[in-house]
C-alpha cells in the first residue's frame, strides 16, 4: 500500500488528512502545536510522527499543506530537513500557497535527490476540505501528476492543470488576488456607503441583481447584513501574505500591478494596526472612518 505523510494538519490540512484515511489509505502526520485536534485521525487509523524527517522516511508521496513559501522551505531544506530523509522515487506534493520561483528552485532539489515534485494549491474552505470537495490548482509532470491524482480524488473535487512545476502556485496567485482583491474592494465601498448613512440590505441586493453579483459578495454579504464571517474565514494577515506573493511574482516577471499593489497596500494598513488577525469580511468594519 502507498505511504502518504502530511506536514500541515492546520484548518485545510486537517480536512485533507481525514478524508484520505477514510478513504483507506495509510497515513502519517506530522504533530505540531499548529495541528487542529488529530484525536479523529488517530482513532481513523492516522499515525503522528515527532519529526518532519522521520515521517519523510515512510513516505512514498508526502503532502506539505503550510502557510507559505518560509515554512516550506524550513520543512523540506531546513529546520525540518524532510528532503534529505526521503527515499528515492517519492513524490512531495505541496499544497501550500507559495512563490513559484521557490517552488522551481525547490523542485530542482526534489529532482536532484532522485524525487518527484507537484504543486498543488487549494481553493476554497476548510468547511469544503473536511468535505472532500476542495478545488486543487496543480502544476508538475504529466506522469507524475497521474500517479498522485488517486491520492487527489480523495480530497478534491475539481482539479485543475495549469501546467509545469510552478504553474499550480501561479493559478493560486492569480485566482487569490482576483478573490480576495474582489472581497477588499466590496467591503471598502461598503464601508463608505454604511458610514454614510446607505440601508446596507438594499446595498447587497443591488449589487446581488448587476453585475457586481458573484462568490466575492456572497462570501462578504453576511457580515455586512448580520456580522457573521463564517462565508469567509480567512485572514487579513493571510490575505496580505497571498498579495504580496503575487505582487513579487509579478515584479519578477515585470509584469503591470498598479491594482494588485493597492490590494496589498490596504491589507498591510490593516495588518500594521494590528488587525491581521481579523478576518477579510470584517474589513467592512475596520475600514470605515474611526
Amino acid at each position: 500500500m502507498t505511504k502518504v505523510g502530511i506536514i500541515g494538519v492546520g484548518l485545510m490540512g486537517h480536512g485533507i488528512a481525514k478524508n484520505i484515511l477514510q478513504k483507506g489509505w495509510d497515513l502519517g502526520f506530522l504533530d505540531h502545536p499548529g495541528n487542529q485536534p488529530t484525536d479523529d485521525l488517530v482513532a481513523l487509523g492516522g499515525t503522528a510522527w515527532g519529526s518532519a524527517a522521520k515521517l519523510a522516511e515512510t513516505c512514498d508521496i508526502l503532502l506539505v499543506c503550510v502557510t507559505g513559501t518560509p515554512q516550506v522551505e524550513d520543512v523540506l531544506i531546513g529546520n525540518g530537513a524532510a528532503l534529505a530523509a526521503l527515499r528515492a522515487g517519492a513524490v512531495v506534493v505541496d499544497c501550500s500557497t507559495a512563490i513559484p520561483s521557490s517552488t522551481r528552485a525547490l523542485a530542482a532539489q526534489v529532482r536532484d535527490k532522485g524525487c518527484d515534485f507537484v504543486d498543488a494549491a487549494m481553493t476554497r474552505t476548510p468547511k469544503e476540505a473536511e468535505e472532500g470537495r476542495l478545488n486543487l490548482l496543480v502544476g508538475g509532470a504529466a506522469a507524475t501528476i497521474e500517479r498522485v491524482r488517486p491520492l487527489f480524488d480523495c480530497f478534491a473535487e475539481n482539479i485543475f492543470v495549469a501546467g509545469g512545476v510552478g504553474s499550480g502556485h501561479q493559478l493560486k496567485l492569480t485566482h487569490n488576488i482576483i478573490s480576495l482583491g474582489t472581497a477588499t474592494l466590496i467591503a471598502e465601498v461598503a464601508a463608505c456607503a454604511i458610514q454614510d448613512g446607505m440601508d446596507p440590505e438594499a446595498m447587497v441586493d443591488c449589487l446581488r441583481k448587476g453585475g457586481a453579483g458573484g462568490v466575492a459578495l456572497e462570501r462578504v454579504a453576511p457580515y455586512i447584513l448580520e456580522g457573521s464571517t463564517d462565508a469567509l474565514r480567512f485572514s487579513i494577515q493571510n490575505a496580505f501574505k497571498d498579495a504580496g506573493y503575487y505582487t513579487q511574482m509579478a515584479t519578477e516577471l515585470g509584469a503591470s500591478r498598479l491594482m494588485a499593489q493597492a490590494v496589498n497596500d490596504t491589507l498591510a494598513g490593516l495588518v500594521e494596526r494590528g488587525k491581521g488577525e481579523a478576518f477579510v469580511p470584517e474589513q467592512v468594519t475596520l475600514l470605515q472612518k474611526q
